[in-house]
């Protein structure tokens, strides 16, 4: 059974009363950058057991009645295609996607602000099919000099040139799809021009991680900091709020980076006599109270160290795969060393080795890799696969998985030879495969037919639901086929990082 560390109830209520005394605070009208993801946050949920990845709309739907929700997606990237990884679509897609969850929740959206616009071909074919769907666009444009050229960016030729997004309710949430897309730039260019409008609207933001009330070098934040390896950030002591009152506060090197002029920025767009609350450093600026929803730390610290691993396995494939830099993973592995953890302490990686190990045994003189998986159920049980002439070891794991699930014995077949045998004759006669065993993508769709007809396949099939959240790690990196089935079904997965084939094309 899953071990709890995180209170969403608890959370909840101290979120919600945070931001709504911030905005008492600004004459009740607040911007509120929402860092992080808006949801779908399964790291939250990784790192902190119990963590709804959800929790953030929840704590809309509380606040839906003083709420306006404007999205940001920067131009450049609606150019270039860049892709949010946990999904793997692009950005545009992305804020299609945001816009119906949102909207699923009871929750819909003011505007969607294209930042940093230039006249970008597909940013204009973007804005023109939100607009022809009935979402209003607003364009920000880029600012030269900023952030420094503090002068031109607080001025008419700066934020005061961008168009203004009129809004009705006391709290602003502004959103993205995705990080560098803008966000805090919207905020402070809405300050300005609420600002012109005779409003003193304030700024808050609104972050998860890291963590700022749990030590610097907590498995937490450590995760956290790992998780942004691959753009260098780093977690950090805050300076300035160390400096004015005398107390630790966890933040990150951005943030911290950026207050000096962020707060010249703000002190210029305020005005002097409307007796604004003075931000004397970042940790003032958040209203993160996920600290105090932790109700169990050593639950937390050890499912933090846990996907420490999961990152360092992701970042390995990754670098296998040419995505990822060596100094990427080099970061990692450190942080790993500064908590005393080995990969090995995932308990799938040395079952899912020994696996390919005994299959590679058994096959000795046979030309061929040898892959093995092992997948750990909610109550603890190891399950593993190897890959065989019929099926990838993905597909063997996930058969053996279910029918212990399901109470059904070792020697009864879920698949019929025949039905895999002519999967195979389609693949390697008709369509020219490269390989004839099943992938678990095709594994899933013979197990679906399959079970319109047997009782006991159905029994196994129902299982699957059971496989989300649970941890599993291959030998190999999965085929596209196998890695499809498998984030369908929600699993934890990791790799060894190791190619399946010596072929440089595998479909």
């Amino acid at each position: 059974m899953t071990k709890v560390g995180f209170d969403n109830e608890k959370y909840l209520k101290e979120q919600t009363l945070a931001i709504l005394d911030r905005v008492k605070k600004f004459n009740n009208k607040l911007y509120l950058e929402f860092g992080g993801k808006l949801c779908f946050d399964y790291h939250a949920a990784r790192v902190l057991p119990g963590y709804d990845p959800n929790v953030k709309i929840r704590l809309l739907q509380l606040l839906k009645d003083k709420i306006d929700i404007v999205l940001c997606i920067y131009a450049g990237d609606i150019e270039k295609g860049r892709v949010r990884g946990d999904f793997g679509i692009t950005y545009d897609a992305a804020t299609f996607k945001l816009i119906d969850d949102l909207r699923k929740w009871g929750l819909d959206i003011l505007a969607v602000v294209i930042t940093r616009f230039a006249n970008q071909p597909t940013a204009s074919i973007f804005k023109n099919k939100l607009e022809r769907r009935g979402v209003k666009v607003y364009l920000h444009y880029p600012i030269e000099g900023y952030p420094v050229d503090v002068d031109k960016i607080v001025s008419d030729n700066g934020f005061g040139k961008n168009e203004y997004i009129k809004t009705k309710k006391p709290i602003v949430v502004v959103t993205a799809p995705g990080p560098g897309s803008g966000k805090l730039a919207t905020c402070l260019s809405q300050l300005y021009q609420e600002h012109k409008h005779n409003s003193n609207a304030g700024y808050a933001k609104f972050e998860t991680f890291p963590i700022w009330n749990i030590p610097l070098k907590h498995p937490v934040n450590i995760a956290y900091e790992a998780a942004t390896a691959d753009i260098q950030d780093f977690n950090l002591v805050d300076p300035f709020h160390l400096a004015q009152y005398k107390e630790t506060a966890i933040n990150y090197n951005r943030d911290v980076e950026s207050f000096p002029i962020l707060k010249l920025i703000l002190t210029r767009i305020f005005d002097k006599g409307a007796n604004l609350p003075v931000y004397n450093s970042p940790t003032d600026m958040g209203v993160n109270r996920a600290g105090f929803g932790i109700v169990d730390d050593k639950v937390t610290q050890e499912a933090a160290k846990q996907e420490l691993i999961r990152r360092y396995f992701r970042y390995n494939t990754e670098y296998a795969l040419g995505i990822e830099k060596k100094e990427t993973l080099d970061k990692v592995t450190l942080l790993m060393e500064e908590l005393g953890i080995k990969i090995t302490d995932r308990v799938v990686v040395e079952a899912a080795r020994r696996s390919a190990e005994e299959a590679e045994t058994k096959n000795k003189g046979n030309e061929g890799i040898y892959c093995g998986a092992a997948i750990q159920l909610k109550d603890g049980t190891i399950i593993t696969g190897k890959n065989s002439k019929l099926m990838h070891a993905a597909s063997s794991l996930i058969l053996n998985a279910i029918k212990t699930l399901a109470k059904i014995p070792d020697e009864i077949l879920l698949l019929s030879p025949n039905v895999i045998n002519q999967i195979s004759k389609l693949k390697e006669g008709i369509l020219s495969a490269e390989s004839e065993s099943l992938d678990l993508e095709e594994t899933l769709i013979a197990l679906s037919i399959s079970a319109a007809t047997n009782h006991t396949v159905e029994l196994a099939m129902n299982k699957l639901v059971d496989l989300k959240n649970c941890e599993l790690h291959m030998t190999h990196i999965p085929t596209p086929g196998d890695e499809v089935g498998l984030k369908r079904l929600g699993v934890n997965l990791t790799t060894d990082g190791k190619f399946s084939s010596r072929n440089l094309f595998v479909t």
